[in-house]
């Protein structure tokens, strides 16, 4: 991706259960310099791996699975002092109170725009 943040250096894991748009994520995110894990398609996958692991950032869909949306892993997330963002088809409005400063980038969204904002997390 021309003209995309540098991603050089930066550990990105992936969390989302739909393929495509994980797949191109992580495309979008390896083109940019950035080592990719996962994508994790349900929250085990990503309890399990961020046992061994500490990326330096997380993109996060609200909604693995059925079910609606999901906070644990943001929680933990959170804990860890991991930085992370929002990557979801989610209205703001259903994001508990203590993540509410957690950037949320609304679905569908061009794969430049999280690159850019994994660059600044």
């Amino acid at each position: 991706m021309t003209g995309a943040t540098d991603l050089s250096g930066k550990t990105v894991l992936v969390i989302e259960d739909d393929y495509y748009v994980a797949s191109d994520t992580a495309a979008a995110l390896r083109s940019a310099g950035a080592m990719v894990l996962g994508p994790c398609a349900t929250e085990e996958d990503a309890v399990r791996l961020l046992q061994d692991e500490t990326p330096s950032a997380v993109v996060l869909d609200l909604n693995l699975g059925a079910g609606g949306p999901k906070f644990d892993i943001a929680r933990r997330l959170t804990r860890r002092g991991i930085p992370f963002l929002f990557l979801t088809g989610y209205d703001p409005e259903v994001i508990p109170e203590e993540l509410t400063e957690v950037q949320r980038l609304q679905k569908p969204i061009a794969l430049r725009d999280v690159v850019e904002a994994v660059g600044i997390l």
